[in-house]
Order: C-alpha cells, then sequence, then structure tokens
C-alpha cells in the first residue's frame, strides 16, 4: 500500500487587500458622517433658536437660556472630533454630552428604540469612525 500525503503551506501573514489603510480610512470618514452632520445642524438649531428646537428642549424641561450653551458646547466638541489631533477628546466629550441626552430621554419616559437609544447609536457610530479612520487610535483600543 501506498500513500499520498498532500502538504498544505500556509503563509505566516496572509494580507487582505480589501481592507487597506486606505479604505479603513474612507469608511471611518463615511461612518462619522451620519452622526456628524445631524450634530451640525443641531448645534446650529440651537445656536440660532430655531423655534423647534426652543420648544423640543422646553419640553424635555431644560430652560431656554441653557439652549445656547448647549449649542456652543456640542459645536466645540465637533470640532475637537473632526480634528484629528484632538478626536479623542472630542469622541470622550461627545460620549458625555450623548449620554446625558439619553439622560433625559429616560426622564421624559420617551420610547426606547427612536428616542433614548437613538444618542448610543451616534456615539457608536462615532466612536467607530473614529477607529476606522485613525491608526493610532485603533491600536490603543485593538490587541492581537
Amino acid at each position: 500500500m501506498t500513500s499520498t500525503t498532500t502538504t498544505t503551506y500556509f503563509p505566516a501573514q496572509t494580507t487582505n487587500r480589501f481592507f487597506t489603510e486606505s479604505r479603513q480610512r474612507w469608511a471611518g470618514r463615511i461612518l462619522s458622517a451620519l452622526p456628524v452632520l445631524f450634530l451640525i445642524m443641531d448645534a446650529t438649531m440651537k445656536l440660532l433658536q430655531v423655534p423647534v428646537a426652543v420648544q423640543g428642549t422646553m419640553r424635555l424641561g431644560y430652560p431656554v437660556g441653557m439652549i445656547v450653551p448647549l449649542g456652543i458646547i456640542e459645536a466645540i466638541s465637533l470640532v475637537l472630533y473632526l480634528y484629528r489631533p484632538t478626536s479623542l477628546f472630542g469622541v470622550i466629550i461627545l460620549t458625555g454630552y450623548l449620554g446625558g441626552a439619553v439622560a433625559t430621554h429616560v426622564h421624559a419616559g420617551d420610547p426606547l428604540f427612536s428616542h433614548i437609544l437613538f444618542p448610543v447609536y451616534f456615539a457608536t457610530f462615532l466612536w467607530g469612525g473614529l477607529c476606522l479612520r485613525d491608526r493610532r487610535f485603533r491600536s490603543l483600543l485593538v490587541t492581537r
């Protein structure tokens, strides 16, 4: 009896051409775009004191005098998030800001998936986008 043995060679490290650095960066930018555009609109509406923003803020129990300061905090946080050297600091501040939005909606008795978790979805997109577009940040989170 003769036996045939087939040997399979596995390279030490395979390269995945689909997930190149450039594609990850672009995926991160796209993932970040939705929450960033929404938060820019929200901050602008608060800074300009658009009637819809004033009514919504008052409905949630905040005084009218807090609308502009909230818009300023939101705008500064967004600038920090979009500027690469301070993006980690910006995403941390935005996470706190969005956490306050979650607490506000819980206190108001709003629906879970459409209102309470909406800021959580945005925070997930912000963190995921930052992780994909910044290799330094990714190396802090992802270990091998």
